[in-house]
């Protein structure tokens, strides 16, 4: 019996019975901090199709993330302060939406990908990874002046957005919300891999120049992967915005980027549940060492450490033992 499957089972398993319990407990905290596992893992998951199947190592995720987060907050500010998002050439109300946001956000995150991507994928390795932390700061240096959404300090919505038939302010409800956009994104994830593009793109990791002997234009494959990596990561944004209330452009600093990219690693990069994984280990640690000590992101060095040296294929790599599926 496969063992990956199993284990990607016992993973959702476990991120659903952990609010489940918590709200049986009233335990409402522990439900917030399910919900933004499930996000971050989202996050995860659209970087897991640039660096797991197509070999992008991009440090500037972040940019997608927090364009996700300010999409939210351009949208839905207005309604919050009773004022048009325009009003030239016409009065153009904002929404409290989430399918209407998520859309934006996804649309955003997508266009900005297609610009940096087009431009970064003219280098590879080590000039591919600065050129994408550049852009993504560049992007934070602009949200740190933009005194309309708050510039350094960011901006608070007062009001969580709206999904039809569910009340997002109950916590266990915007839970399950998170997790079924995470479910869409991995089945998508799942189907892609498998698809002739997520074979072609998976060749193109491997060996460009084959894949460019039979007729199909690595950097093509690279691209449009690298614009749907940007789509999902900015949806992720929106929705952690969403669960803070909160905009920030720390959402685009360098350090995000980091941490999502530990998210891969450390559950496994290429994996469809490995960014789940990643996610889920990172909030346990920050919430059961973090007021502990500042310090804790130490042991969660060591833990990265530990996984890049001995586990090449992540937790699951290692629990599984075997290559990863799409090999």
């Amino acid at each position: 019996m496969r063992r990956e499957p199993v284990l990607n089972t016992l993973i959702l398993l476990a991120l659903l019975a952990v609010p489940l319990a918590a709200q049986a407990l009233d335990e409402p905290f522990l439900v917030t901090l399910a919900t933004k596992a499930a996000i971050l893992a989202l996050a995860g998951v659209g970087l897991n199709l640039a660096l797991g199947l197509g070999g992008m190592v991009s440090f500037g995720h972040a940019a997608f993330f927090g364009i996700g987060g300010y999409a939210m907050a351009v949208l839905a500010a207005p309604v919050q302060a009773y004022e048009p998002l325009m009003t030239w050439p016409m009065d153009l109300p904002g929404t409290k939406s989430m399918p209407a946001i998520w859309l934006a956000a996804m649309a955003a995150g997508a266009l900005a990908a297609l610009v940096i991507g087009a431009l970064s994928l003219r280098t590879g390795g080590v000039y591919f990874i600065m050129i994408t932390l550049a852009f993504a700061q560049m992007l934070y240096y602009f949200a740190v002046s933009w005194p309309a959404y708050g510039g350094e300090d960011g901006i608070s919505i007062y009001v969580r957005n709206g999904f039809p038939g569910l009340d997002t302010l109950n916590p266990l409800q915007f839970f399950g919300l998170c997790l079924g956009v995470l479910l869409l994104a991995l089945g998508a994830m799942h189907l892609i891999a498998r698809s002739r593009f997520g074979l072609a793109l998976d060749g193109a990791r491997q060996n460009p120049d084959r894949v460019a002997a039979l007729g199909l234009r690595p950097a093509r494959l690279k691209l449009i992967a690298f614009v749907i990596s940007g789509a999902v990561t900015a949806l992720a944004g929106a929705l952690f915005a969403d669960l803070n209330r909160f905009v920030s452009p720390s959402m685009l600093h360098w350090q995000t980027s980091g941490e999502i990219m530990v998210f891969v690693i450390l559950g496994g990069a290429g994996r469809l549940f490995g960014p789940v994984a990643g996610a889920a280990i990172f909030v346990l640690l920050e919430h059961l060492l973090g007021g502990v000590s500042e310090y804790w992101k130490l042991f969660l060095g060591l833990a990265l450490l530990g996984i890049v040296l001995f586990a090449r294929g992540g937790l699951i790599g290692a629990l599984a033992g075997r290559a990863v599926a799409h090999d």
